[in-house]
């Protein structure tokens, strides 16, 4: 079956990795009647030898995917919270921003990051699909508009409450099918010198540090500068900085501006043009050999699991998050491997993780059954949640992260 670009439309050809088959990354069952009618897609991702997008070969219904009973909320992570706080404050700093100003941030989910503006006196407006995130939002003081973002989602805003100074993406240009539609949309939002900040992982750090966890379906692009740039300038838009940041990883802020607004480039925007250009994220040669280095992370974990079945010592999971789930089912992993996997949001608990079907727990389960190793499967979160689980020590146990290669802490 021949692909396109999802950009583009030019064939695709250079392929980065393939996964096989999984479900949902983010597709908990409610109980064990759900594991039968279960439904799996390919997940494997290609390279456009155009515009250098890389992205999945299958589109996968985004409203399959951010329905009522999405199960992601930003503000069970208390240092993804002090990470908005910080942007926040730095935004208004920079950009001059007060009681006459309008921020909208798009894929707003329980307002997490608006909460700190609306704090300062400053207007908003969250754009949401996802109602039941909506509505928790809206119980934070930040008003919410239940829709996907696109062209006529932003000039329909843009009619009712006016243009954006400020415009938020964060960790959401990789989650939409039609990326150009999407961006066209900031075209529209934005007031003449308004600003829109998307914060996303970098491809460059997904491919160096072998994060293929990162991919699954409802990330459909995985992102470089050099596409990035390509995608903003055929609507208009320019990139104008780029921040590096820690986050997920390792990720890019990157600040755009209309074109015509004749915004200076900055030095870290240089910056990072110059690392891609080293890493050859500009042509074909800095994707090959990707899928021989997740093939060996999944090996290493697998030897591991072995051993400690030989030794009689027990796994337990820790953080019921997509890049987890994309791990175990590519691992190919099961209940008998990861007897269960904790998780504070309590919108999780009680549920089958999608393919592997353990169960994800309290985290208080971990005290009660004293497993020898905890797997923290978000792995960008290890210092925090080593803060917070700090007393399987109190037994012997030990923490465990796979990517990018096996570390026992």
């Amino acid at each position: 079956m021949s692909h396109h670009c999802r950009f583009c439309s030019a064939p695709l050809s250079l392929p980065l990795v393939d996964l096989g088959t999984t479900p949902l990354a983010n597709s908990n069952l409610r109980s064990r009647d759900d594991i039968t009618g279960e439904r799996s897609f390919p997940l494997a991702v290609m390279v456009c030898e155009s515009c250098f997008l890389a992205q999945t070969t299958e589109n996968v219904p985004a409203d399959a995917i951010f329905h009522d009973d999405y199960a992601y909320f930003s503000s069970f992570s208390p240092s993804w919270v002090e990470h908005a706080r910080r942007y926040a404050e730095a935004m208004i700093g920079r950009f001059s921003l007060g009681k006459d100003s309008l921020v909208v941030e798009v894929a707003s989910n329980d307002g997490y990051l608006l909460q700190h503006f609306v704090g300062a006196g400053i207007p908003v407006l969250g754009i949401e699909p996802a109602g039941n995130c909506a509505r928790e939002a809206e119980e934070r003081g930040v008003p919410t508009l239940i829709d996907f973002f696109g062209k006529a989602t932003a000039v329909r805003v843009a009619k009712g409450k006016g243009q954006a100074d400020l415009a938020a993406a964060n960790n959401v240009l990789a989650h939409v099918p039609d990326i150009s539609d999407f961006i066209a949309g900031f075209k529209a939002l934005l007031k003449p010198k308004g600003v829109v900040t998307f914060e996303f992982p970098h491809l460059l750090n997904l491919i160096a540090l072998t994060q293929f966890d990162t991919i699954y379906h409802e990330h459909y692009s995985y992102l470089s500068l050099t596409s990035v740039e390509r995608i903003l300038a055929r609507h208009g838009l320019v990139v104008f900085d780029v921040e590096q940041l820690p986050t997920h990883g390792g990720s890019l802020r990157v600040f755009a501006g209309h074109a015509e607004a004749g915004w200076g480039e900055e030095p870290g925007l240089l910056t990072v043009r110059a690392a891609e250009a080293e890493a050859h994220l500009g042509d074909p040669t800095g994707y090959r050999g990707f899928t021989a280095k997740v093939e060996k992370v999944r090996d290493d974990f697998l030897r591991f699991l072995a051993k400690t079945k030989t030794e009689g010592k027990t796994v337990a999971g820790y953080g019921a998050a997509a890049k987890g789930n994309t791990f175990m089912n590519y691992c190919r992993l099961s209940e008998s491997d990861i007897a269960f996997v904790a998780d504070r949001n309590p919108h999780k608990q009680g549920r089958l993780l999608p393919g592997v079907h353990a169960p994800i727990a309290d985290p208080d389960l971990i005290g009660q059954t004293k497993p020898d190793y905890v797997l923290i499967l978000p792995w960008n979160l290890s210092s925090e949640i080593e803060q917070q689980l700090g007393f399987i020590r109190d037994w012997g146990g030990q923490f465990v992260t796979a990517i990018p290669s096996i570390r026992i802490f």
